[in-house]
């Protein structure tokens, strides 16, 4: 019997989700628990896939500071003033341990039309407008236009935007590796509820050296 959602190996691009600063300083209101201890593991994997020359998305969330655009949740506090994530700020940025070298900053304007911008090879930043990184973006498209299969997931906040990406992500058949130890405030039920879509669990570890052909994906 073929397991259809084996990774493969030679069809992976990372996905990262909502690693901006608002969502890491220390007096954000929209602070993810724990995202500063995750992020030396998703340096690493970043590292891996630009030396593999290997595609690299970063959904980003945006916020309009009239509150049009935001999540029903949240709408009121920015209209009433609640100043995260607005397009063109230094918080709204990807951190300095995610952005490529000599990167240029987020361009605010193309992003929230729905272009992906190109801020080094290989490797594109995109606005989402909700939680999930393919609600009313253009991601699956882009995947499918490079012949994309697999989708390496790391990223913040795991209860909202990145749980949401995994969940979007096996429900159009692209096959799923999390990285456990490079998502911020994941439970351990809520990672392995994961496993029931068919999603593999990797540590960062285990998944570089699937990566670099070390190790079989039937071992996450």
């Amino acid at each position: 019997m073929t397991e259809h959602n084996i990774p493969e190996r030679d069809k992976t691009a990372l996905l990262t989700v909502d690693l901006q600063r608002d969502f890491v300083r220390g007096d954000s209101p929209v602070r993810a628990t724990g995202a500063g201890l995750v992020l030396p593991r998703v340096q690493a994997m970043l590292e891996t896939f630009r030396a593999r020359r290997a595609p690299i998305f970063h959904a980003v969330r945006l916020y309009r500071p009239d509150g049009s655009n935001v999540d029903l949740c949240r709408r009121a506090a920015v209209e009433e003033g609640l100043r995260v994530l607005m397009p063109g700020t230094l918080g709204a940025e990807l951190l300095d341990e995610v952005r490529p070298k000599g990167a240029p900053r987020l361009d605010s304007v193309s992003l929230l039309s729905g272009e992906f911008q190109e801020i080094a090879e290989q490797e594109w930043v995109f606005y989402k407008p909700r939680w999930g990184a393919f609600f009313n973006t253009g991601l699956e498209d882009s995947l499918r236009a490079r012949g994309i299969t697999t989708l390496v997931v790391s990223g913040c906040n795991f209860p909202t935007g990145t749980r949401a990406s995994i969940y979007e992500a096996c429900a159009r058949d692209f096959r799923v590796v999390v990285v456990s130890d490079a998502v911020s405030d994941a439970s351990d039920q809520g990672l392995r509820e994961l496993g029931r879509l068919g999603a593999y669990l990797m540590t960062a570890e285990a998944c570089l050296d699937w990566l670099r052909g070390t190790q079989s994906s039937s071992a996450a």
